[in-house]
C-alpha cells in the first residue's frame, strides 16, 4: 500500500516539474526566437510584395505562425497555474482552436508548396505545350500563378475555421472544481463526438499531405539527381544550394509534424474515453503528445529559415537590409569618432 502510494507521488511530481516548468519553458523560449524571427520575416515579405504563387504560400505560412504566436502566452499562462476559470475557459474555447488552426493551415500550405515546387521542376514551363489543357498537370499548374494562388489559400483557410466552428460553440459547459485541467470537460456530448471527429478528419489532412510531400521531393530528387549526372561536377555548388533550398521544408515537415500525428489517433481516443474507466497508458501519451506538440510549435522558429531558403526575393531584400543597417552603424560610428 505504501509502495503504491510513493509510486503515485513520484508521478506526481514527475507531472507537475514536466507540465508546469519543462513545458511552459520550452514554449516561452520558442516565443521569445521566433517572435523576432517572424517579425522581421513579416516585414520582407511586405517589401516583396506577392509576385508568385510559392511566395502566396510563404506569405501565408508567416501569417499562420504569426497568429500561433499570439496564442503560446496564453498557452504557457494557464500551464503555469497562474489560470484561472476565466482563463481555462479562453484557452478551451479560443486560443486552442486557434492553435490548431494555424498548425493544420501550415500543413496544407507545405502540401501546396510541394506541388507548385514539382510542377515548377520536374514539370518545367518548356513542357506545357505537351500537356493536355485539362489534365491534372495543367490544373496543377495554376499553383504556380498568382491569382489562383490567393484563391486556394482563401478556400483552406475558410474550411479550417468553418470545421472547428461548431467545436467552439459546443464548448460551453461550465468548468466544476477548483482544478481545470481537461478541456474536454466543458464540451457537451455532441462537442466530444465532433472533436473526435475533427481529431480523425485533420489526421487525415496530415497523411494525405505526407503522402502528397513523399511524391513531390521523391520525384524532385530523381529529378535533380539525373540533371546533376547529366550536367558534370561543375555544377555541383549550384546543385547543393537547389538541394538545401527544396528539401528545407521537408526537413521542416517531418521534425514538426511527423512525431505529433504518429500518436495523435491513440491520444484522442484515449482522450474521448469515459473519465471512469480510465486510458491504459494514457500518461504515457499525454507526455507523447505534448512533446510532439512541442515539435510541432517549434517549426514557428524553423519557417523563417525556409523563407530565406526557399524565395530568392526574400533573401536579396533581406541581405539588402542588413547590409544598410550595417553601412549606417559604421557611419554613425565613423562620425562619433570624427566629432571626438
Amino acid at each position: 500500500m505504501n509502495n503504491s502510494m510513493e509510486n503515485q507521488t513520484n508521478i506526481s511530481d514527475l507531472d507537475s516539474i514536466f507540465i508546469l516548468r519543462v513545458l511552459p519553458s520550452l514554449y516561452c523560449l520558442i516565443f521569445v526566437v521566433g517572435l523576432p524571427l517572424n517579425c522581421m520575416a513579416a516585414w520582407t515579405f511586405f517589401r516583396v510584395g506577392a509576385e508568385s504563387g510559392l511566395v502566396v504560400y510563404l506569405q501565408n505560412m508567416m501569417l499562420a505562425d504569426l497568429l500561433m504566436l499570439i496564442t503560446i502566452p496564453l498557452r504557457v499562462a494557464d500551464t503555469l497555474g497562474l489560470k484561472n476559470k476565466d482563463l481555462f475557459v479562453i484557452t478551451c474555447r479560443y486560443t486552442d482552436v486557434l492553435f490548431y488552426n494555424c498548425l493544420y493551415m501550415g500543413i496544407i500550405l507545405i502540401g501546396f508548396i510541394s506541388l507548385e515546387r514539382y510542377v515548377k521542376i520536374v514539370h518545367p514551363s518548356s513542357s506545357a505545350s505537351c500537356t493536355s489543357r485539362f489534365s491534372v498537370l495543367s490544373l496543377l499548374r495554376y499553383l504556380e500563378k498568382t491569382r489562383p494562388a490567393w484563391v486556394v489559400v482563401a478556400i483552406s483557410w475558410v474550411l479550417i475555421f468553418s470545421i472547428v466552428l461548431p467545436n467552439v460553440v459546443m464548448t460551453s459547459l461550465e468548468p466544476t472544481g477548483q482544478t481545470f485541467e481537461d478541456c474536454m470537460k466543458l464540451k457537451t456530448p455532441m462537442g466530444v463526438k465532433w472533436h473526435k471527429g475533427i481529431s480523425v478528419f485533420d489526421t487525415s489532412l496530415f497523411w494525405v499531405t505526407l503522402v502528397i510531400v513523399t511524391f513531390c521531393y521523391g520525384s524532385i530528387g530523381v529529378k535533380v539527381y539525373r540533371s546533376r549526372r547529366s550536367m558534370g561536377q561543375d555544377s555541383t555548388g549550384a546543385f547543393n544550394r537547389s538541394n538545401r533550398s527544396i528539401f528545407s521544408i521537408l526537413v521542416v515537415f517531418s521534425i514538426c509534424f511527423v512525431p505529433y500525428h504518429a500518436c495523435r489517433i491513440q491520444y484522442t481516443l484515449c482522450q474521448v474515453q469515459d473519465s471512469n474507466d480510465g486510458c491504459k497508458g494514457g500518461l504515457v501519451l499525454r507526455y507523447l503528445k505534448e512533446v510532439t506538440l512541442l515539435l510541432s510549435a517549434l517549426n514557428i522558429c524553423l519557417n523563417p529559415i525556409v523563407y530565406f531558403l526557399m524565395c530568392p526575393k526574400f533573401k536579396e531584400t533581406l541581405k539588402k537590409k542588413l547590409s544598410e543597417k550595417r553601412r549606417k552603424r559604421s557611419h554613425t560610428v565613423l562620425s562619433t569618432l570624427s566629432s571626438t
